[in-house]
């Protein structure tokens, strides 16, 4: 581990310490219909603080969505930090997020919906929740390629989690995000794919000076209610934000 690396560990658990009091004082005074908000709003100051620890720069293009369903390409565990500092809101993520040292604990304070992809029922649970969020005026983020990769392509989406916004008035944006590194390889240093195991990666890439995120996004006008069809419809806007990029 470098002196960087190690510096920047010390520095990773002291801005736990203060987001952790922000979210008690930030949870404790809401009704339980305004929680999800509040939760949201801590995550977004909270991710604001810790992607400095990265090294990481961020900036966006486009109409930074506030509310609705957010459906973005799916690159790193950063990219979770890039997007709620970029606007409050809440996240589906894999199971197994949910055991990650630290990392899974803030995610899980922040309300992200964590689905178990190995139970079918359990998307039916997600999907109720993802309902509820957007019906209190939460922003939800899914990432319908369901992995990481490497950012070369944009796999074909899913379509279960989706089944929320087939119909009705709730906004659907898309969202293509992309990373440079100074002085490494972004698609294995950044981009958390494929073998890597999560502890050996974070700690290389806070060794690292300088990461930059560009998020692109767009308004995406729903023609179907077909969610298979939504589905492949989403992934070509976002490939096409991929090629504006």
């Amino acid at each position: 581990m470098t002196l960087r690396a190690a510096g920047k560990l010390c520095w990773f658990m002291l801005e736990v310490g203060v987001v952790v009091v922000d979210y008690i004082f930030t949870t404790s005074f809401v009704s339980q219909k305004s929680k999800r908000r509040a939760r949201a709003a801590w995550l977004h100051r909270a991710a604001r603080r810790h992607i400095k620890i990265y090294s990481c720069d961020y900036n966006s293009v486009g109409p930074i969505p506030q509310s609705g369903l957010l459906v973005s390409n799916h690159l790193s565990y950063l990219d979770i930090l890039v997007i709620a500092a970029i606007t409050p809101a809440v996240f589906v993520s894999k199971s197994e997020v949910r055991s990650w040292p630290i990392f899974g604990w803030l995610a899980s304070l922040g309300g992200t919906f964590f689905i178990e992809r190995a139970r079918r029922t359990h998307v039916g649970v997600v999907n109720r929740e993802i309902k509820s969020a957007l019906a209190d005026g939460v922003l939800v983020v899914v990432f319908p390629e369901g992995t990481s990769t490497n950012g070369d392509d944009v796999l074909p989406f899913r379509s279960s989690l989706l089944e929320p916004v087939t119909t009705g008035t709730h906004e659907i944006s898309t969202g293509y995000l992309h990373y440079e590194l100074d002085g490494g390889d972004a698609r294995n240093e950044v981009c958390y794919w494929g073998d890597h195991v999560f502890f050996s990666h974070a700690v290389n890439l806070l060794s690292k000076r300088h990461v930059h995120a560009t998020m692109r996004f767009g308004k995406f006008q729903r023609t179907t209610d077909d969610r298979k069809e939504l589905a492949k419809q989403l992934r070509d806007a976002v490939v096409k934000l991929k090629t504006e990029s």
